[in-house]
């Protein structure tokens, strides 16, 4: 006897998905990679990694071996994304949740990392020190609503609705030197309150840049107040990605394309290490 083999169909949306994967696709990666000692808040702890078992500790009887890690390290730590417990404002998170009570038990019980969304939408790039004419913008440099506006128009792509916009200053440039990056003394540029509710009154699901604390950092302040924290978890359940690296996509002139980024689902957590990709036609 035989037997048919039956598939169901495949909806119009999934087809021209798969469709286009056939067609070929590349990644450009949006990340750091994660090493022991790289730059990281000074706000947050630090990223350990050391083999915990190397090969040869213990041999198989076919001449077989294996080595692990352990690895340390804070949910904030390398490119990585905010949840919206993260950050309260007169001690309530997003949706006016009680901070206080909601993180007992050493957890949060609302907005924690488990609840970040998976996102695979439409990026947009603004490359604002490529807008500027410049490789890095300067320390404590506020990126306004003009600024990200002039960056769109250059790119000839509007972030929208359900986008995810990813803001270029060019201070990735300077992760291999901690000080550097940190920038207590120089500052470090960032997106300012007025450039963050342009990107609000657009409707993004999450915004990222390539600084540790996505915010302007005046010199010699530190990271001392982030109202852009505020404005974009807090106040409009927006997610932020930090720590990102952006500099092959400018290289290679990426303006809109495929974001692809899965938070682990750390119960209870304040943010989540990820690996984001932009994926564009070959």
């Amino acid at each position: 006897m035989t037997t048919a083999r039956t598939t169901g169909a495949t909806d119009p949306t999934t087809a021209a998905l798969l469709a286009a994967i056939a067609r070929g696709v590349r990644t450009v990666e949006l990340s750091h990679p994660l090493v022991t000692g790289m730059s990281t808040s000074p706000n947050h702890p630090g990223f350990r990694m050391t083999l915990i078992r190397r090969h040869g500790d213990t041999v198989r009887p076919d001449g077989g071996s294996a080595s692990n890690e352990l690895i340390i390290t804070g949910g904030h730590v390398g490119t990585h994304v905010d949840a919206l417990s993260h950050v309260s404002q007169d001690g309530c998170l997003h949706g006016g949740v009680d901070a206080e009570a909601g993180q007992r038990g050493g957890r949060h019980a609302e907005h924690g990392a488990e609840r970040i969304p998976a996102m695979i939408t439409r990026g947009v790039l603004l490359d604002v020190a490529a807008a500027r004419g410049v490789e890095v913008l300067e320390g404590g440099h506020g990126i306004t609503a003009d600024d990200l506006a002039t960056a769109a128009e250059r790119a000839g792509a509007e972030p929208g609705r359900g986008d995810v916009a990813l803001v270029r200053t060019g201070w990735a440039r300077h992760f291999a030197d901690p000080v550097a990056y940190i920038g207590h003394d120089s500052g470090v540029p960032g997106v300012s309150e007025d450039g963050a509710r342009w990107l609000v009154e657009r409707g993004v699901i999450a915004t990222g840049a390539d600084t540790t604390a996505y915010e302007r950092i005046p010199p010699g302040t530190g990271h001392r107040v982030l109202p852009v924290h505020r404005i974009l978890l807090v106040e409009n359940g927006i997610h932020i990605i930090e720590h990102l690296d952006m500099e092959e996509a400018s290289r290679q002139g990426l303006t809109e394309f495929l974001f692809v980024l899965a938070p682990l689902r750390i119960v209870g957590g304040t943010g989540s290490p990820v690996r984001p990709v932009a994926v564009v036609g070959v």
